[in-house]
């Protein structure tokens, strides 16, 4: 194909599915749909005016490269580290039990051996880029369910690694090509794991202090090094691409640089997905007859596993004892099958497994229950507003304990920023009690010595509200933007209480003022009025803005800062 006829594919998917997302976003869905919809409108199941390769491929890559590369700038060693045994487990014990699931249901559905070991290996993942995407646009990805999901994905993906090195052998009976393709698979994950650790110390830090001033250098060095990981995990297995992308990333979030470059990748990102999820819909070959072979096995199929899944992961997570709302919560994010099947489908093909028709019919079974997750993920919080005294009762007798009030007097901090840092003081001198609710995990070491009482957990899980008995709270500080979590807070709290909000834009401060905020914090608004009162202050008096700024300076000292001194001679000169 010519490069021409690339590009002009590449141009036609990037429109079409731009044009579908604009639609969709009108009716309140979610774009991820418009973009699988493009590439099913434009590949064989339609028109068929589009094929996944070339350029295409490419890019599709790339997005899911960018894709696990921001997730891996999201977590930190730490946070990973809090959880790792128990979602360890998690993940065996789903790898374990979902694949005996659709083991059987696809022995049901009477399909040949061959047809039901593929079937039963290639639909036990979830859909990585569905959850992250979607976790991420709710900035949900580093909540405890989004790490428990992100943990057992990663597991998935390594599982993922060992189902495409069976395939890749010649036979399924060559037991010793199989376990050779494995353990140089397992030697290069170590490997990179342990590069990707030891560069996080030693070598990263010194090389971004070197380029940080350059923004363009600093991007570019940025992606550079996840290319560097692609390339050495890819060269070694099959799927390797996620897995070094993610590990790189990993790598880059122990920086202090990790939010800059985190604002300059997602934008990125979002375009580069774009075709991704647009060549979901290219890879089904065969057209339309492939696809609705087994059309009907394929819905039975797809409403068994979503339950099924379901319930596997809210029991094993529910053992390790998270709580009921994050097991939920993890739980019906993992529910679909992922796009995953179509990789190890097409493999499988290619190897005489399987014909076309049973990959149509895992793409039909992806293609479904990507789209009902991606419903039920970007809602999962209203879904189990609704559903929650039902599951109430798997809580354990220690849970209902917890939530028995402490607290009394108190006034409430849900994010520490720098506005609540500066208030926390204040707020100690005048209540009995301080609590502050955040979900970074290194605040809880760092917040020992503190006259307020830590909660680690995300104020929008109604047992961290209920610990911090959010209901009886006599001042509360949110520092949180969204204007839906504000409008909860402001439902459940006291309507005695003094609650101090924060917004960005001024239709959402109205919102805010009209559900009853005491006061609504518009950052931009207070720096305007502060810049106006220094420079008042300065034309009209020198000295009092001399002894303004110094104290300023002061109180940054006083919480870990350390500007360089400042010291006002005659006539506005500054030394030192």
């Amino acid at each position: 194909m010519s490069q021409i006829a690339l590009a002009a594919d590449f141009a036609i998917i990037v429109v079409v599915a731009t044009v579908i997302g604009i639609l969709v976003r009108q009716l309140g869905q979610p774009t991820i749909i418009a973009y699988i919809a493009a590439g099913v409108i434009l590949g064989p199941v339609a028109f068929d005016v589009v094929t996944d390769e070339g350029l295409v491929y490419l890019m599709s890559e790339l997005g899911l490269g960018f894709l696990l590369f921001l997730l891996g700038m999201k977590m930190r060693f730490s946070d990973i580290q809090e959880i790792l045994r128990p979602v360890t487990n998690v993940a065996v014990g789903q790898t374990v039990l979902q694949t005996a699931l659709a083991f059987l249901v696809a022995l049901a559905l009477g399909f040949g051996t061959i047809e039901i070991i593929v079937i039963s290996l290639a639909t036990v993942f979830g859909a990585t880029p569905i959850i992250v995407k979607v976790l991420s646009d709710k900035d949900e990805i580093t909540t405890l369910p989004g790490k428990i999901d992100v943990g057992v994905l990663i597991v998935q993906d390594i599982y993922l690694v060992v189902v495409l090195a069976m395939f890749s052998a010649d036979s399924l009976d060559n037991a010793g090509e199989i376990l050779q393709t494995l353990a140089v698979v397992f030697a290069m994950m170590a490997f990179i794991g342990i590069f990707s650790i030891a560069s996080s110390k030693y070598l990263l830090p010194q090389l971004f202090r070197r380029v940080a001033d350059n923004k363009d250098v600093f991007l570019i060095v940025a992606i550079a090094w996840a290319f560097l990981f692609i390339a050495a995990a890819e060269s070694q297995f099959d799927g390797g691409i996620e897995i070094g992308a993610f590990l790189a990333g990993l790598s880059l979030a122990q920086l202090p640089y990790s939010k800059e470059l985190e604002d300059r990748i997602t934008p990125i990102t979002d375009f580069f997905i774009l075709v991704f999820f647009a060549s979901i819909g290219l890879q089904i070959e065969g057209g339309a007859a492939s696809l609705f072979a087994y059309w009907q096995e394929a819905i039975v199929a797809s409403i068994v596993l979503m339950v099924g899944n379901f319930w596997i992961m809210f029991y094993l997570i529910d053992r390790e004892g998270f709580g009921v709302e994050p097991t939920f919560l993890a739980s019906v994010n993992m529910i679909q099958v992922s796009e995953f099947s179509l990789i190890v489908g097409a493999l499988a093909i290619q190897q005489g497994y399987i014909g076309p028709d049973i990959l149509g019919y895992l793409t039909l079974m992806a293609l479904l229950t990507m789209t009902v997750s991606t419903y039920i993920v970007a809602n999962n919080h209203a879904i189990y507003a609704r559903v929650e005294p039902w599951f109430r009762r798997f809580e354990s007798e220690d849970d209902r304990d917890a939530e028995i009030a402490t607290y009394s007097d108190h006034a409430i901090a849900i994010g520490r920023d720098d506005i609540t840092e500066r208030l926390l003081p204040f707020l100690a001198e005048r209540y009995d009690d301080v609590v502050l609710i955040d979900r970074r995990a290194g605040q809880v070491e760092s917040d020992e010595d503190e006259p307020y009482d830590y909660i680690f957990g995300d104020f929008r899980h109604s047992e961290i509200r209920k610990e911090a008995n959010l209901a009886e709270a006599s001042f509360v500080l949110s520092s949180s933007v969204e204007r839906e979590v504000n409008e909860a807070l402001l439902e459940e709290v006291d309507d005695d209480a003094v609650v101090f909000v924060e917004a960005e834009r001024i239709d959402d401060a109205r919102a805010l003022y009209d559900r009853g905020a005491t006061y609504v914090v518009m950052s931009t608004h207070l720096t305007a009025e502060m810049l106006g009162e220094y420079l008042e202050r300065y034309l009209e008096d020198q000295s009092s803005f001399d002894e303004t700024i110094n104290d300023d300076l002061e109180r940054l000292r006083r919480r870990g800062h350390e500007p360089a001194d400042r010291m006002v001679g005659d006539g506005g000169e500054t030394d030192g």
